[in-house]
C-alpha cells in the first residue's frame, strides 16, 4: 500500500486483538503504510488521539513513526511467514521513558509494545553518575595528595571544582584580619591567586563556613548578593547560583569553597550540594595536611639553624675548619658536632669545642643542641677547662637524658707568629698535631667522658703550631668508619695519621676535606657512624698589619 493511501479502518485479525487488547502494557497497531490499525486501552490513555484510520505519525512520538518507517522495508508482505528483524527503539513519552517492542504479524501489521522503563533508567542513571563521582572523588583525592604544598593544593581544588562541579570555583583561605587569600578557577581553566580586604560576612554563608559550620543550602543564597571580589575575571553573565560550603581541616577549617554558576545552567540540586561537600570534605584533609606540613617544615627549618654546625673561618690570625657527615642520607643533624666562639679581641683566647654525643639521629641531636648551649653559657669560665667540664657534666647529669658525651676542647690564640693551644679531652680521642715536616704526633691529653658519672677528671696539653702545622679534631665515626676491600676493616687511627702526614703545610680546609673524602670512599656505599672533623692551622702568611697608624693592628692571612 502507497503511504499516500487512507490507513485501514480498523484492526485486522480478531485473533490476535484478542491477545494484545487486554495487554497491561501500551499496545500501538499500524500497517506498512504507517497507518493506525488500532490501540489497547493502555495504549488509549497515552495517545488518545491514536485512533483506527489516523497515521502514526500524527499521533505518537515522532521516534516511533521514525522507527516503524524504517522497519516499514523489512516486514514481509502480506500473510508470509516468519518476520524479518526488529529494533527495539527507546524513547520519551512525556516525562516518561519507554522502550518499544515491534512485533510483526502475519497480515503485514506491525504491533508496537510500550514498555515503561522510566525508573530502570533513573536507577541506571543514578549509578551511572554515582560510579562517576566515585570515580571523580579517587582521582581528585590522588591529585590533592600528591603533594604537600600548600598553594599547589589550593590550585588543584579550584581546578578540579571548576572543571567537574561548577562554571568556577573559589578557594577562600582562613582570613588574617581584613585580609583574605583568594584562589580563583574560572571556565578559562586559569588558576589566579588574589588577596583582597574586605568583610567575608558580605557573602551569606561565608563566615560560618569558615568557623567550620556546615553549609546553608543553595536556595537560601541570593546570587545577586555575591560580592565582586569572589567573582572571577571571564566569568560571564550574572551568577545563577552559588554554593557556599566549608573545607574541613585537621582540628581547624582549611577555608571555604564557594561554587558559582552562570544564570544559563541550571541550579544546583540537592545531590550536587551533597556531591560538592564530599569533595570539599577530601580537599580540605588534603589543605589542612599541606597547611600543617608547611608549619612543621618551617618549625624544623627554625630549630635545625640552631643545630647545624657552623661555617668556620679565620679569627685573630688562626684557620679554623670543618666538616661534618651525618650517619644518616636523609639526616642533617646527628650526634656529633663542633663550635669556635671567637675571643672578643687579639690576645685573648678562641675555645673550641667538638664532641661526640651517643647515639645519632634526632634524640643525640637535641642532647648535642642542650650541650652546645651550655657550653655557650660557660664561656666565662672557658679559661679553667676543668672547672667548665665539672659543670657541663652536672647539667647532664641533672637532667633526663641517659645519653653520654664525649669532648675535646682547646683554648687558642696566636702570640708572636706561634699558635698556642691548651688541649683539654673529656672521654675524646686525643687530637693529631701534623708538624711542617710531615710528623705526626698525638696531644698528651685524656679525660672521662661527661654524662655518665659525677665526678671528672682531665688533663690538659700545650700545643704550639708553627706556621703550616696543624691540631686535627675528630671524632671516632672517623677512626671506627667500616669500609675497605671486604667493608669489614676499620679506618683505623694509623690509616689517619698516614693520610695527615700527607697534609704537611696544607691549609686548614684542605685537611680536613681530604680526611672526610678519605673516610668516605672508605666506607663506600655502607653504613657509618656521625663524622666530624675540625682542623686548627697556623698560616704560612699571618701577620700583624697596622691600622691607621695609632690603633692596635690585626692579623690579615
Amino acid at each position: 500500500m502507497d503511504i499516500s493511501q487512507q490507513p485501514s479502518a480498523g484492526p485486522r485479525g480478531a485473533g490476535a486483538g484478542a491477545t494484545w487488547g487486554s495487554a497491561p502494557c501500551p499496545v500501538v497497531v499500524a500497517d506498512p503504510s504507517g497507518g493506525v490499525v488500532g490501540t489497547n486501552a493502555a495504549a488509549a490513555v497515552l495517545f488518545p488521539d491514536a485512533t483506527a484510520g489516523t497515521w502514526l505519525r500524527d499521533v505518537v512520538p515522532a521516534w516511533i513513526a521514525d522507527a516503524h518507517a524504517r522497519l516499514r522495508g523489512i516486514v514481509p508482505g502480506p500473510r508470509t511467514a516468519g518476520p524479518g528483524p526488529a529494533t527495539i527503539v527507546h524513547g520519551t513519552v512525556g516525562d516518561r521513558t519507554f522502550e518499544a517492542h515491534p512485533t510483526p504479524t502475519g497480515d503485514g501489521d506491525v504491533m508496537w509494545w510500550l514498555l515503561d522503563d522510566t525508573d530502570r533508567r533513573l536507577a541506571e542513571d543514578a549509578l551511572r553518575t554515582e560510579r562517576e563521582r566515585a570515580a571523580f572523588l579517587a582521582g581528585a583525592s590522588s591529585a590533592l595528595l600528591s603533594s604537600l604544598n600548600l598553594e599547589r593544593c589550593m590550585e588543584v581544588t579550584a581546578e578540579l571544582a571548576a572543571q567537574h562541579l561548577a562554571d568556577a570555583a573559589v578557594i577562600v583561605a582562613p582570613p588574617r584580619g581584613r585580609k583574605v587569600r583568594l584562589t580563583f578557577c574560572g571556565p578559562d581553566g586559569e588558576v589566579v591567586h588574589r588577596t583582597v580586604q574586605d568583610d567575608v560576612r558580605h557573602l551569606p554563608g561565608l563566615a560560618e563556613a569558615l568557623r567550620g559550620f556546615p553549609p546553608v543550602p543553595s536556595r537560601w543564597i541570593d546570587p545577586a548578593a555575591v560580592p565582586a571580589w569572589a567573582v572571577p575575571e571571564g566569568f560571564t553573565g550574572p551568577v545563577g547560583s552559588a554554593v557556599v560550603t566549608p573545607l574541613p581541616g585537621h582540628g581547624v577549617p582549611a577555608g571555604a569553597l564557594i561554587l558559582l554558576r552562570s544564570g544559563r545552567h541550571t541550579a544546583f540540586t540537592e545531590s550536587e550540594e551533597i556531591f560538592a561537600r564530599l569533595f570539599a570534605s577530601r580537599a580540605g584533609a588534603a589543605m589542612s595536611a599541606a597547611r600543617m606540613y608547611a608549619e612543621q617544615a618551617a618549625i624544623t627549618a627554625t630549630l635545625m639553624r640552631e643545630l647545624l654546625p657552623p661555617r668556620l673561618h679565620a679569627v685573630h690570625g688562626v684557620e679554623f675548619a670543618g666538616r661534618y657527615r651525618p650517619a644518616g642520607m636523609a639526616e642533617r643533624v646527628g650526634g656529633d658536632f663542633y663550635d669556635v666562639h671567637p675571643a672578643a679581641e687579639e690576645g685573648q683566647e678562641t675555645l673550641v669545642v667538638l664532641g661526640d654525643v651517643c647515639g645519632k639521629g634526632l634524640e643525640a641531636a637535641v642532647l648535642t643542641g642542650k650541650i652546645r648551649n651550655t657550653v655557650q653559657a660557660l664561656l666565662p669560665l672557658a679559661e679553667d677547662h676543668q672547672r667548665l667540664l665539672g659543670l657541663l657534666n652536672g647539667a647532664l647529669m641533672n637532667s633526663h637524658h641517659t645519653r653520654f658525651a664525649t669532648l675535646a676542647m682547646a683554648s687558642v690564640v696566636r702570640r708572636a707568629g706561634v699558635v698556642r693551644l691548651r688541649v683539654t679531652s673529656a672521654g675524646h680521642p686525643a687530637p693529631l698535631i701534623v708538624r711542617a715536616d710531615g710528623t705526626v704526633e698525638q696531644a698528651r691529653t685524656r679525660g672521662t667522658l661527661i654524662g655518665a658519672f659525677w665526678d671528672v677528671s682531665s688533663t690538659t696539653a700545650q700545643v704550639e703550631l708553627a706556621p703550616g702545622e696543624t691540631c686535627l679534631f675528630f671524632t671516632d665515626g672517623i677512626t671506627e668508619a667500616r669500609g675497605g676491600p671486604l667493608g669489614d676493616e676499620y679506618f683505623g687511627l694509623p690509616r689517619l695519621e698516614s693520610a695527615l702526614a700527607r697534609c704537611a703545610g696544607m691549609p686548614a680546609e684542605a685537611v680536613v676535606e681530604h680526611v672526610q673524602m678519605l673516610a668516605a670512599q672508605w666506607v663506600g656505599r655502607g653504613g657509618h657512624d656521625d663524622m666530624a672533623t675540625v682542623a686548627v692551622t697556623a698560616p704560612h702568611h699571618a701577620h700583624l698589619s697596622a691600622v691607621n697608624g695609632h690603633t692596635r693592628g690585626r692579623y690579615t692571612a
